[in-house]
């Protein structure tokens, strides 16, 4: 197994707005590798954003961007015409595309979420904004598909060999992880703390594991887990400027 522990995060503090940008690429702790990324999954914030924080109108291309809401709502404004809050039970997709505006702001609640950019397959594909709406999330260890390439038929779709589930365990139970042929998982606490073959994670850490070392998880304490399914070798594009940064 190879862990990515939260204090290797680079920690951006604007205030009201706090991110832990995190290459998901350095999980393998070679600093020197040439590129950071985990396959087309290039880099994860962990956003915190205090009530009245304002993202303001900002252009993005060829990234595809997932909005992860683990707690709070964000009002979520487009180009496409979108005026739309984002929250845990209401999630969003933004395949930038050629070209795409929005902005962000958190007029009446604090925000604790992960915005994943991902190297889309090809560059300049059409733009558009996806929505997926759960009025349940399980809390029993039950794991949810959120986002994924077309076959995966997935509610959201990414224009990659990228999958996304999360759960949400209670202490002192057990689950399995999904797994997917040919891609490699990057599995994320987002708050709580678990343990894998001994080895025991806390909020903020990750880990990437073969199919021979991944066992049972426990859940030391209540848990949300958010996991990433990467095909490394997949076709991309590099034009995207978040996305397409390798280092």
């Amino acid at each position: 197994m190879h862990i990515f522990k939260a204090e290797h995060a680079h920690h951006i503090d604007q205030g009201i707005f706090q991110i832990r940008l995190m290459r998901p690429g350095l999980i393998w702790g070679d600093p020197s590798l040439e590129d950071y990324a985990f396959g087309p999954l290039s880099r994860i914030d962990r956003g915190t954003l205090g009530a009245g924080a304002l993202v303001r109108m900002h252009e993005h291309n060829n990234d595809e961007i997932f909005s992860y809401m683990w707690k709070g709502t964000m009002l979520h404004e487009d180009s496409t015409g979108h005026r739309i809050e984002v929250s845990p039970n209401h999630l969003m997709m933004m395949n930038a595309g050629k070209s795409i505006s929005h902005e962000e702001s958190t007029p009446n609640s604090t925000v604790d979420m992960l915005q994943i950019f991902i190297r889309p397959e090809k560059a300049d594909l059409p733009p558009k904004v996806q929505f997926y709406e759960r009025s349940v999330i399980p809390t029993n260890g039950e794991w949810t598909l959120l986002a994924g390439p077309k076959e995966t038929e997935a509610p959201l779709e990414i224009r990659q060999q990228v999958a996304v589930y999360d759960a949400h365990a209670k202490a002192d139970t057990q689950l399995q992880a999904p797994s997917i042929e040919g891609m490699a998982p990057w599995l994320y606490v987002m708050n709580g703390s678990i343990s894998i073959n001994d080895v025991v994670l806390n909020k903020g850490d990750a880990v990437t594991y073969s199919p021979s070392e991944m066992s049972t998880i426990h859940i030391l304490k209540d848990s949300s887990l958010v996991l990433f399914q990467v095909k490394l070798d997949a076709p991309m594009t590099l034009a995207g400027p978040f996305s397409g940064r390798k280092r």
